[in-house]
């Protein structure tokens, strides 16, 4: 009888230790992907559909499902967040695995059906401060946590940036990338100053949302492929800056004039 209660005993150790290895399981990816979508005011109802068009047509993108596929792992995971005000973001697709062709088309089906949960302010730090420890806990493990920001404004509303920023890549995410979808400079230099950081960020900037579509999907097989796009952003280096300040001013040095006296 002690026998038997031992043997109960043990296989009931045994099945619990395999309950919590697998609550635990994590999944190796090539890239743990949060999108972080702006839709705030700025962004009207034809302008959040081509959004939304651009994500959907990227992941539908053979270049894109090819540099999924063809990655060490094969897989990558992704989570899709919309953001507008400080207290107005959501997550709108929980992480999803996209290991294969079918997951990819799967997953831009799900953004295609997506409805338009708010809009209003633009508060890019407390998008970041939301979205950032959500890698923590997605089950997954890549050789890169990757967060990606569109948006078409300045911030004016929220957390700041930096502060947010900072404590993100604190946390552990590697890397900050951004996308704006405008020629406005005040935005560019913004995301490019305050947003993206962490490991070889980049920006890109779309000038319009119908050109959005090919950005995204150059933006998603460099994140994949860990490549750097051909199109980002790019500021001179200081020594050009210089360099270029000093040809300007030498332009306006007029040549002494030598007469008689």
């Amino acid at each position: 009888m002690l026998n038997k209660l031992k043997s109960v005993l043990l296989i009931s150790a045994i099945s619990a230790i395999s309950i919590g290895f697998s609550s635990y399981a994590i999944t190796y990816v090539d890239i743990e992907l949060q999108l972080l979508v702006d839709i705030s005011g700025s962004v009207n109802s034809s302008e959040y559909d081509l959004q939304l068009e651009g994500y959907q047509a990227a992941f539908e993108s053979d270049n894109v499902q090819n540099a999924i596929i063809n990655g060490s792992e094969g897989q990558i995971a992704v989570q899709l967040i919309m953001w507008s005000g400080p207290s107005q973001q959501e997550v709108s697709i929980d992480w999803a695995l996209i290991d294969s062709a079918s997951a990819a088309d799967d997953f831009a089906a799900q953004i295609g059906a997506l409805a338009r949960p708010f809009s209003g302010m633009t508060a890019i730090g407390s998008a970041i401060h939301y979205a950032y420890p959500l890698f923590a806990s997605n089950g997954f493990e890549g050789f890169a946590q990757i967060m990606d920001i569109s948006g078409d404004g300045t911030r004016n509303s929220g957390m700041p940036i930096s502060v947010a920023q900072g404590k993100a890549l604190d946390d552990g995410v590697d890397t900050i990338n951004g996308i704006v979808i405008t020629t406005d400079q005040d935005v560019i230099d913004q995301y490019y100053d305050e947003v993206i950081g962490g490991d070889t960020p980049f920006l890109l900037s779309p000038a319009t949302f119908t050109d959005f579509q090919d950005s995204i999907e150059e933006k998603l097989v460099a994140e994949i492929e860990g490549s750097m796009p051909a199109n980002m952003v790019t500021v001179p280096e200081p020594s050009s800056i210089i360099l270029l300040s000093l040809s300007t001013i030498l332009m306006f040095i007029r040549k002494p004039k030598f007469g008689r006296a």
